[in-house]
């Protein structure tokens, strides 16, 4: 089976994102689980570019890595200079790691344009510095830069450019599709007539600006590209490069290649999560292969089919990858849907009149508002009022929430709840920074000393939406409540005109569900 290097540039090529920003204590977090998954370099920075670079460079020769090799990444020496002078190529030493990656051009445009400088120079600054650092004991890798459009515009020099990296001791020659405007037949095309001229491993850096980087990075391994350089979740500028976490699981269980180590791919959606979380930026759910949405199932006909069948709409085991399969419930939904949900809950279903009186209650309560798919707790709260015999931990008598400015104090909010428990009424008041809190302290001051496990409960989020603003301040509002209890959680969900009577629904659903779980 052929093993396909995976080269990280998460960490320097990732981190050009907009909106991205890592601190060297995150950035070494990071290659500590990408060395743990497995993949063959870790592109830690540009040495010669910042001192948050430098520093990762020192901390990381102190750390041992298991399995990735670590590589310091810059350009060739400057036009009128030796290698032996130009402060990026001593920068590169200077980190000190096991490889260099060195970036030269091979665009004629961007030689006499950007460079300003002659072909022939160009060769020589490429040659010269690859040379240089491979004289100095390090392994080097040479990415060719806007490498395909450069092919198009003189297919002959591009070629030289490889041929002279080569020469210069270069183990791998990476094609780079830097503006990310070709398409994959083209990356096929080129690649083959590279191949066929020169012989030197090659790898295959691609950009996503015109969606086709996963694509081209996988044409170019079909035709022999045996490096794939990526990042983590497709971070990069623009419109970011080609996602490893989608061309991995591609070359592994697609093509049958060896990628990770045996046993690292289920370690891939909790890698994609950790740095999305690490970088600060919202996780995409809808990510191929790792995202949560990935496999769910929502419309009822799909879900009906995986039930008899669990392969009928899905391309793979979602646990290959680490993630796994969910079924959701909305207005979509299928009977399927509610029995999946209830048999992971582990509700006994009592007949098919309860499912079909769930069902009604979803759908109608959705076209009021309500969105059960992030809110699966009251989804199972619907079935429970629906058992017979089910009694509900308390009852609402009345509430009523008050705002108020006082003098000395501000604005202060004050909650009373009168509810019925075992029996008895019990009626409550306590102040909170705005009504729902001040509610939500009622209701547990209520509740408290017959059922102590609602001390451990907090809440965790709590999401506002708008549903149709055009009504203004009458518009009907979305209040989504995600409650945890030490490890575990639960979310819950109140649609109204009314803000707090919406934030009541959900309010009773979260602590309702908390208690009989936890009790």
């Amino acid at each position: 089976m052929q093993k396909i290097q995976v080269y990280d540039t998460t960490l320097r090529d990732g981190t050009q994102r907009k909106d991205i920003s890592l601190s060297c204590e995150d950035k070494l977090n990071i290659a500590r689980h990408l060395d743990q998954l497995g993949v063959d370099f870790i592109e830690g920075g540009w040495p010669g570019s910042n001192p948050k670079d430098v520093e990762f460079f020192k901390r990381a020769a102190r750390i041992t890595w298991h399995h990735a090799k670590i590589a310091a990444f810059g350009s060739t020496c400057g036009a009128g200079k030796s290698p032996a002078e130009d402060d990026n190529i001593k920068a590169l030493l200077e980190a000190e790691t096991p490889y260099c990656t060195v970036v030269g051009k091979t665009s004629i445009l961007h030689v006499r344009e950007v460079l300003r400088t002659t072909l022939e120079n160009n060769l020589r600054m490429i040659e010269e510095s690859l040379a240089y650092l491979a004289s100095q004991g390090r392994g080097v890798i040479y990415d060719a830069e806007h490498f395909f459009d450069g092919y198009k515009e003189d297919p002959a020099y591009a070629i030289e450019t490889v041929r002279v990296a080569a020469r210069a001791g270069a183990e791998t020659v990476v094609l780079c599709d830097t503006n990310g405007g070709t398409m994959p037949w083209e990356i096929s095309e080129i690649i083959r007539d590279v191949r066929a001229k020169v012989q030197i491993p090659l790898g295959i850096h691609t950009h996503n600006d015109s969606e086709c980087a996963v694509s081209n990075a996988i044409e170019a391994v079909k035709e022999g590209c045996i490096q794939v350089q990526g990042t983590i979740n497709g971070y990069g500028e623009r419109c970011g490069n080609a996602n490893l976490c989608s061309v991995i699981p591609n070359l592994e269980l697609k093509l049958g290649l060896k990628v990770l180590p045996p046993g690292n791919l289920p370690r891939l959606a909790e890698l994609s999560r950790y740095v999305a979380e690490l970088a600060n930026l919202s996780y995409d759910e809808h990510l191929p292969y790792v995202g949560r949405a990935a496999f769910a199932h929502k419309g009822g006909i799909h879900v009906a089919a995986i039930r008899r069948n669990v392969n009928s709409y899905q391309h793979i085991d979602p646990a290959l990858v680490g993630n796994k399969m969910t079924i959701l419930v909305s207005e979509l939904s299928g009977r399927g849907n509610l029995l999946s949900k209830a048999e992971e809950y582990g509700i006994q279903i009592q007949g098919e009149d309860q499912v079909n009186r769930v069902l009604a209650a979803v759908k109608t309560l959705e076209s009021q508002g309500f969105s059960f798919e992030a809110a699966e707790a009251s989804v199972i709260m619907l079935f429970k009022r629906q058992e017979e015999g089910y009694v509900p931990p308390f009852e609402l008598i009345d509430f009523s929430a008050v705002v108020e400015h006082r003098q000395g104090r501000g604005v202060l909010a004050e909650a009373t709840v009168k509810v019925r428990v075992d029996g008895e009424i019990v009626h409550t008041a306590a102040e909170g920074n705005g009504p729902v809190n001040a509610l939500d302290k009622a209701l547990r001051k209520a509740l408290s000393e017959r059922y102590t496990s609602i001390n451990n409960f907090h809440l965790a989020d709590y999401k506002v939406r708008i549903l149709d603003g055009y009504n203004g301040t009458e518009a009907v509002t979305r209040v989504l409540i995600e409650t945890r209890n030490g490890r575990k959680g639960w979310s819950t969900v109140g649609a109204s005109s009314n803000i707090i009577e919406a934030s009541w629904q959900a309010l009773v659903d979260s602590v309702e569900y908390g208690l009989m779980v936890c009790e």
